[in-house]
């Protein structure tokens, strides 16, 4: 993943800052992210979120509403009308530059935001919200004791995280007259909500209400004990994964590279980041994948991890071993399924048992038969599988050839 630095301007002609996170495999689209109330572009599940996607081949913009973080403006000047049209044309910069945003996510009070700004950008297909209020007024509850002042003398100072802002009261009766309940009937794009059931900030009475007022596609995803926002790195990988996996249904496919000549037999892997793990496999020039780690190991979750490229071939070839036997029996076998589990336990029986600490790999496999198959051909279906080629050499010793190209 690569970021530059971009500036658009806002709905009131300032400049605001923002950073396109753009993927190192070829782009399939691009998400718009919307930080939380008084947050910035650069708060930790913004940074998480946009390198998770970028695993994907997906392009993030993330930016600075007028007056917050590095963009210009006041910020007593803005409010939740403001921020929408922020929204707005920071997508339209995006049209601009070729890269039109189909992904909307959203955090807390940016969550309603995105929701009301989706109707205006056609080329959205998914909105993704996290924390986020129902109502955009309940974000008034964080300087409460400050309303009465407001109201009487057109403003105040409250402290909002440890900092001072200046509220007016246009920002107040703008939140005020808000009502999204509408804006999310008529939403008609996929919609994941996500909150922690646990969230003090904005409870997930909120989310249960969004939920309710949209039409299908709809998804939620609990964040169990995540604070507001989601200051805890495993809390933002997992949210981050989850939007990752979720948003791939809404996404066109990932477009084929270009690779050189490569051997029939031949299984290329070639490093994809170097500052993570994902790596680039291609298959006989013919097939390609992507390989990587989790998020909490360094990488973007962009693909299988190597024992789970193992696992699928012991899956992929004892299914295939199955139903082989099963047609040339002509046995009412309807449907194989198989689930493959990796682990490594200590060795019982094994040359170097006596070292200690010694592990072996265990592979555990379960296979459903489907199809009105007697007792007997079921039994007999179990011992074919053991004769899969890919269990044989799991089970036999190999060796391994290494050497060096001259290339």
């Amino acid at each position: 993943m690569t970021t530059e630095r971009y500036e658009f301007e806002g709905h009131a002609g300032y400049k605001l800052s923002a950073r396109l996170d753009r993927p190192d495999v070829p782009e399939r689209t691009t998400a718009l992210f919307a930080h939380c109330f008084t947050c910035s572009k650069d708060i930790p599940a913004a940074r998480r979120i946009a390198e998770a996607l970028s695993g994907l081949g997906i392009a993030v913009l993330r930016f600075d509403f007028t007056g917050l973080g590095h963009s210009d403006g006041e910020f007593a000047n803005t409010n939740f009308t403001s921020n929408v049209q922020d929204l707005v044309l920071a997508a339209k910069h995006l049209e601009g530059i070729g890269l039109p945003p189909s992904i909307l996510i959203g955090h807390s009070l940016g969550g309603a935001a995105v929701l009301k700004a989706a109707s205006e950008i056609p080329s959205v297909k998914a909105v993704v919200t996290i924390g986020a209020p129902a109502d955009p007024s309940h974000v008034s509850h964080h300087f409460e004791e400050n309303l009465d002042k407001i109201r009487a003398e057109g403003e105040a100072e409250v402290n909002l995280g440890g900092r001072n802002f200046t509220v007016r009261k246009q920002f107040v009766e703008d939140i005020t007259q808000e009502n999204l309940e509408p804006a999310i009937a008529r939403l008609r794009k996929a919609l994941l909500v996500m909150h922690a059931p646990l969230d003090n900030t904005v409870g997930i009475e909120n989310a249960a209400q969004i939920f309710g007022a949209a039409k299908h596609p709809k998804s939620f995803v609990t964040l169990d004990d995540a604070n507001h926002l989601i200051t805890r790195k495993e809390d933002a990988a997992y949210a981050a994964s989850v939007i990752a996996a979720w948003v791939e249904k809404y996404l066109p496919p990932m477009t084929k590279r270009e690779v050189g000549k490569i051997p029939d037999g031949t299984v290329r892997v070639s490093e994809d980041d170097a500052k993570g793990f994902r790596q680039f496999v291609s298959i006989d020039g013919k097939f390609q994948l992507l390989a990587d780690e989790p998020i909490n190991f360094g990488g973007t979750n962009s693909g299988p991890n190597p024992y789970q490229f193992l696992s699928a071939g012991l899956g992929a070839c004892t299914s295939m071993t199955i139903r082989m036997y099963s047609r040339r029996k002509k046995w009412p076998l309807e449907h194989v399924e198989v689930d493959v589990f990796h682990s490594k336990s200590h060795a019982k029986d094994c040359k170097s048992c006596e070292e200690k600490g010694t592990k072996i790999d265990v592979f555990e496999r379960i296979i459903r038969l489907r199809g009105p198959l007697a007792d007997e051909q079921k039994n007999r279906l179990m011992e074919i599988a053991d004769r899969c080629p890919v269990h044989k050499t799991l089970e036999a010793q190999s060796r391994i050839k290494t050497c060096l190209s001259e290339d």
